[in-house]
């Protein structure tokens, strides 16, 4: 699936006292309506009537939406097909808010000008907290029946997981899921590979030799390159190499679970070793040398051009569908696949999780109390969520990539333009991607998988076959582990922060480390500094979530 890095750091906002909120930035202009609502689990259809329930369509429905992070510009709403056609059938319009590159200054400078947005997509956690803590933020558990997707596609279990300390849900998922999913994982450059012979590449010692040979054939070509190494990408995705049922979210929340109790991520075994290996490519010129620096942009003109031999990301099905497309056009011998995740000599395979998934999926979207009609709002994103909407924004309209519905309503008919136009398809979903903000992943993944399974291999859309055969499959299921952060001005919060600045400037050290022994020293002197810092007392209160939470997925 084409979707966003997993990967985004919590932003931290400081809100003083409880703000009264007054005014909307273009709040929702829509009112409740009483002509035959949709029926509960239909996608839309008209059914029964409901005095109460909003329809989407009959009535027009404004609302502003701001994405709080420094990296997000929401594209304009309407300006592609899919957008342009709920704008038009749907009556929905957005206006965007923007953060300017600077998103915790614009949500203070919001709070403190009294005029918040109509819908916040964040992420979970403190930031949320917050809001709700100030009163700022509207509740859905009265629409939940009255709006069914999200009800259905999430489920019990994990809407408990969302709810917040008062027991109210306050949170709308994206990208949620009941199956495994992600794209963590390995791609490979085929005619490089190729070329050198195809040799086996399934361990660390595999790889560190194939790289080697890279590098002495192709000097123009970057062997090993780890996209954005400064927010973890690809370091993560290594991580995962040096043990058996270690997943890559242990380094997200800096603690490793060892019986009932989180302890140091700084001297985890499998960490320290994916460091030493890490920074041995760093040294050997066998990683790409402005890992640290360089952008997502710079990381794409490579993988496109094909002047990278092995990927390794969060997300590394996104650039590599790009560029293999690309590439094979030209010549039908290029382009890219992927391998199983790489493993130390020794380990179990069977047993090795490149990536991590959650039931909870990416972020959230909130709906604060500026809003007019909360409730419309609402009932937009629960049909955004449903299968019509997810079609719309996956796919396109009717009638382009897809005509009609199977059998059950929601699976769409896939047409011939969607193997026959496979660039224009990526064009599509590249610009929709940033306006889903509430992918249901269950939804979307077994209607593409199901159709891709019926092509021979060579029609099969390149992510979905590689989705399916190889990542889907090694992904472990993080949800335990979501919603550990303390609140960023409590004592655990300031802790948390001096914690995460002693690991961030750890690791990049360490990747320009001269041995291995330099690697220890400087995991030594992060481990003392860190304990210094109250490491321990924010270990704790991690593991009292982490309980938490497996006590709520128990049905606690």
């Amino acid at each position: 699936m084409l979707r966003k890095k997993v990967w985004r750091s919590s932003l931290t906002v400081l809100l003083a006292g409880v703000l009264m909120l007054t005014g909307c930035s273009g709040g929702s202009g829509g009112s409740g309506s009483t002509a035959d609502p949709e029926k509960p689990g239909d996608d839309g259809k008209a059914g029964e009537s409901t005095s109460s329930q909003f329809v989407l369509g009959e009535k027009q429905l404004d609302f502003s939406f701001y994405g709080n992070y420094d990296w997000y510009t929401m594209p304009n709403w309407g300006a592609d097909e899919s957008s342009k056609w709920i704008k038009e059938n749907k009556k929905v319009n957005i206006t965007p808010v923007h953060s300017g590159g600077n998103a915790a200054q614009k949500l203070n400078t919001m709070i403190a000008s009294g005029s918040l947005p109509d819908v916040m997509w964040m992420e979970r956690g403190p930031d949320v907290e917050k809001l709700r803590q100030a009163g700022m933020l509207v509740p859905f558990d009265d629409y939940l029946d009255k709006y069914p997707n999200l009800k259905e596609w999430l489920g019990e279990a994990g809407i408990n997981l969302l709810r917040s300390e008062d027991g109210k849900l306050y949170q709308f998922p994206n990208w949620y899921t009941s199956q495994p999913n992600g794209n963590a994982g390995y791609v490979v450059n085929k005619k490089i590979y190729t070329e050198l012979g195809s040799p086996k590449l399934e361990t660390t010692e595999d790889m560190y030799n194939y790289l080697s040979m890279v590098k002495e054939k192709y000097p123009n070509v970057v062997p090993f390159e780890p996209h954005l190494a400064k927010d973890g990408q690809g370091l993560n995705v290594l991580y995962t190499a040096f043990g058996e049922d270690v997943l890559n979210s242990y380094v997200g929340i800096r603690g490793v679970p060892e019986g009932d109790k989180l302890n140091s991520i700084f001297t985890d075994p499998a960490y320290r070793e994916s460091m030493q290996y890490a920074a041995k490519l760093f040294r050997e010129k066998l990683m790409s040398q402005d890992a640290m620096t360089q952008t997502a942009d710079q990381v794409k003109e490579k993988v496109v051009s094909g002047r990278v031999a092995v990927l390794a990301s969060a997300s590394p099905t996104e650039l590599g569908q790009l560029g293999h497309i690309q590439l094979s056009e030209n010549d039908p011998d290029a382009g890219y696949f992927m391998v199983m995740p790489i493993h130390k000599p020794g380990l179990d395979p069977s047993k090795i999780m490149a990536g991590t998934y959650t039931q909870l999926g990416w972020n959230v979207s909130v709906i604060t109390k500026a809003a007019k009609d909360p409730e419309a709002i609402f009932a937009f994103l629960d049909w955004y969520t449903g299968p019509e909407g997810q079609r719309i924004m996956m796919w396109g309209p009717e009638g382009g990539y897809w005509d009609g519905v199977e059998e059950d309503g929601k699976t769409p008919k896939f047409t011939d333009k969607y193997t026959s136009d496979a660039e224009g398809l990526v064009e599509l979903q590249n610009a929709t991607i940033n306006l889903i903000w509430n992918g249901n992943t269950v939804y979307v993944d077994q209607a593409k998988a199901k159709f891709e399974s019926t092509l021979p291999v060579e029609q099969r859309n390149w992510a979905t076959h590689w989705q399916y055969e190889i990542t889907w499959k090694t992904q472990g299921d993080g949800t335990p582990f979501i919603n550990l952060d303390p609140m960023p001005d409590s004592e655990e919060g300031i802790i948390r922060q001096r914690v995460e600045d002693i690991f961030l400037e750890s690791r990049a050290k360490a990747l320009y480390a001269k041995n291995d022994a330099e690697v220890n020293a400087i995991l030594d002197k992060a481990e003392n500094d860190a304990q210094s810092a109250g490491y321990s007392k924010l270990l704790e209160y991690k593991t009292v979530k982490w309980q938490e939470n497996l006590q709520k997925m128990q049905g606690n």
